[in-house]
């Protein structure tokens, strides 16, 4: 396929979601409403979320796999030519990735709500919010100029707030809260970096600025920029100890709302710290590097301990507080591997990411099952004495649990390992420049993490799928297994989770080309 016919599949990307997004708030037309206008509107949000999909199946299939450093699919129109700001939109071999996975999971989840509506208001509001959300985060992994990438990185924010407050949980109110201000304030300062940025450069346009390579911006400019966007990106991630908003997000919102957070939105900073901050502020990065290594691998260790104390029977834990915090340790290794500021390192960030994002969605996917089933989350009321025995009560559902858990904790063949052990490798040996005593103590660290996580995840497989199942008239709630609908929205999810386990070279052999020619200024 040519690049032309590329140009209008990307713009179809991004602009698609927003204009569906416009449609599900309208009248439905007399012939598709159906006997349920709920479930009519519900179907639209399949429908374009499903041509979202399709034509990043497409894009992905016509990109140039032989030069996937190169940026493709380009777009360049002056925008505001008073601030020489672009609409300009590409794709190389860092963010056709993240784009595919996002309408994906976008897809997934609303294909299980059309299904598995959370309770709440209007279904359309619902639905226009989820593709709003599938706009600007699309968006963000595809625009190339700074200012577009910020309207886009807020873009995503009150979407995300009002899924949580009007569809979560218990403490959805002050959940959302709090995620609207740790993010909101972080964008704040991450939008006075990408100014000083631009105006100190002369440019917004993020291709102009990695080829560059930091030569027009000082140090002092760089140390600068370097913080501020970095805390925003840092919020996002989230990185400890600027993660608190997070678990009660977590816990709060729906299911769908969880699997989108987690696998989606959380890659957007570490996307923009390997998209922004390293080939444009090198230097800034290079001094500010150890000091992220070692906020990463306190993350790792310490969302690894929270889930530890979660899991512990009688400490009330609750299971998506429980992988909300394992999410903490997990994006530790992708921050770990952006610090070691090697090719190595940050192509074990981008895998990571992908993998968290498979894996993660899928075990909030099967949490929210859980949950539906039990009527609750909280760990001690769903295992009781004996666990909740899901082998013998719902032995799919529980074996897609052990599944999930093994492959988070990063089993070999699996997607979880790839990403967490080329992140070590990197740490084992930095970029020239950077202490390696100091990052082997890092990398001592990150795998003392790795145990701990499998300590965790395991103990929560004991406790939830194992057990005395029990009798119809002990009082337990008969379970249902695996509905059809939640096989059709899980399989791609494990699926994809064996095929990158087994075949890493298919993801790395599109991230490498593009992360050396960002490392390198080219």
């Amino acid at each position: 396929m040519n690049d032309t016919a590329l140009q209008y599949v990307l713009a179809g990307i991004v602009v698609l979601p927003l204009l569906g997004a416009v449609g599900a708030l309208l009248p439905a037309p007399p012939g598709l409403r159906g006997r349920n206008p709920d479930q009519a509107v519900l179907r639209h949000g399949v429908t374009v979320t499903g041509a979202v999909l399709i034509l990043a199946i497409v894009l992905a299939a016509g990109f140039d796999h032989d030069h996937p450093a190169t940026m493709q699919a380009s777009t360049d129109l002056t925008w505001i030519p008073a601030l020489n700001i672009h609409i300009h939109l590409g794709v190389d071999g860092i963010s056709l990735p993240l784009l595919v996975l996002t309408a994906l999971l976008t897809f997934l989840c609303a294909l299980y709500s059309y299904f598995k509506m959370p309770a709440g208001p209007s279904p359309k509001a619902f639905v226009a919010l989820l593709l709003v959300l599938e706009g600007g985060t699309l968006s963000t992994f595809a625009v190339l100029d700074l200012m577009l990438f910020f309207l886009a990185f807020e873009t995503v924010l009150i979407p995300m707030y009002f899924l949580i407050a009007r569809w979560g949980g218990a403490g959805r109110e002050a959940a959302s809260l709090r995620f609207i201000l740790f993010t909101l304030l972080g964008s704040v300062i991450m939008l006075l970096g990408l100014l000083l940025i631009g105006l100190k450069a002369g440019t917004f346009d993020m291709v102009a600025l990695a080829t560059d390579n930091g030569s027009s911006l000082s140090h002092s400019t760089q140390l600068l920029a370097v913080l501020a966007i970095g805390i925003g990106f840092a919020i996002k991630a989230p990185m400890w100890p600027l993660h608190s908003w997070l678990p009660d997000a977590h816990t709060a919102a729906p299911t769908v709302g969880s699997v989108l957070l987690a696998g989606v939105m959380l890659k957007m900073g570490t996307y923009g710290f390997v998209r922004i901050a390293l080939p444009v502020a090198p230097d800034g990065m290079h001094t500010f590097a150890p000091y992220l290594a070692a906020f990463a691998v306190v993350g790792i260790v310490y969302g690894s301990l929270a889930c530890l104390a979660l899991a512990r029977k009688g400490a009330g834990g609750d299971l998506k507080r429980l992988i909300a915090y394992s999410s903490v340790g997990h994006m530790g290794f992708v921050l770990l591997g952006i610090a070691t500021l090697t090719p190595t390192g940050v192509n074990g960030a981008l895998f990571a990411n992908v993998a968290h994002g498979l894996i993660t969605g899928l075990l909030f996917f099967l949490v929210g099952a859980i949950k539906d089933r039990y009527g609750t989350s909280d760990l001690d009321r769903l295992t009781g004495e004996n666990g909740a025995a899901l082998y013998g009560r719902a032995p799919r559902l529980g074996g897609l649990l052990a599944f999930a858990a093994v492959a988070s904790l990063g089993l070999p063949g699996l997607a979880g390992f790839w990403g967490e052990m080329l992140a070590m490798f990197g740490a084992f040996k930095p970029a020239d420049g950077l202490s390696r005593p100091t990052y082997l103590v890092f990398t001592a660290v990150a795998a003392f993490g790795t145990l701990l996580t499998a300590a965790y995840l395991l103990a929560v497989v004991r406790r939830v799928c194992m057990g005395d199942k029990g009798t119809a008239e002990s009082g337990q709630p008969v379970l249902s297994d695996v509905h059809g609908y939640e096989f059709a929205a899980w399989t791609p999810l494990a699926a994809l989770t064996v095929l990158a386990g087994l075949w890493p070279a298919a993801l790395l052999g599109l991230t490498d080309p593009a992360v050396r020619s960002l490392l390198g200024g080219s």
